[in-house]
């Protein structure tokens, strides 16, 4: 895709196309302005917002992919980083890992994201359990972990709001 392609609009949030595109390009484009909402220094607005941005940068996976969403004492984004591809049904996670990509970004608090490539975004028994063993990990060294989010085709579910943290 040819970045000349898309020009911002006089109204903020809004864009011009200057020729045709492609769906493969306009998938593109979403994926970038996705990025573009989590990248550092950004505040979380609204659930729903960090919602759709991870259901578009996640939400086409063939295989399963684990995220973190770190963020700085004021909840506003240091990085989003892919740190694990799994297969199909499931990925390996290294708490051990997670806990030390936290510490190097000096990250106060987390958000753990996975996809779904079923695309039933409902957490599993793993997941949960997953995730608590992440919060105890990351508790020991004082990074709250703020959520979680399985992402799939028809949504995102928060295992927070399901009250599993």
């Amino acid at each position: 895709m040819k970045l000349h392609k898309l020009k911002a609009g006089e109204a903020t949030g809004t864009y011009l196309i200057e020729s045709p595109v492609s769906e493969a390009d306009i998938l593109l484009m979403a994926q970038q302005l996705a990025s573009q909402r989590l990248r550092r220094g950004r505040s979380l607005t609204s659930p729903t917002a960090v919602f759709n941005h991870l259901q578009t940068l996640l939400g086409d996976y063939e295989h399963e992919v684990f995220a973190l969403l770190m963020l700085d004492s004021k909840h506003r984004v240091l990085q989003f980083r892919e740190l694990f591809r799994g297969t199909l049904d499931g990925a390996s996670v290294y708490p051990r890992e997670v806990v030390k990509i936290c510490l190097e970004q000096n990250a106060a608090a987390v958000i753990l994201v996975h996809n779904h490539p079923s695309g039933d975004p409902e957490p599993s028994q793993a997941d949960r359990t997953l995730t608590r063993k992440l919060q105890d990990a990351l508790n020991l060294v004082e990074i709250r972990t703020l959520d979680h989010i399985v992402v799939g085709h028809e949504g995102c579910v928060s295992l927070a709001e399901q009250g599993y943290l």
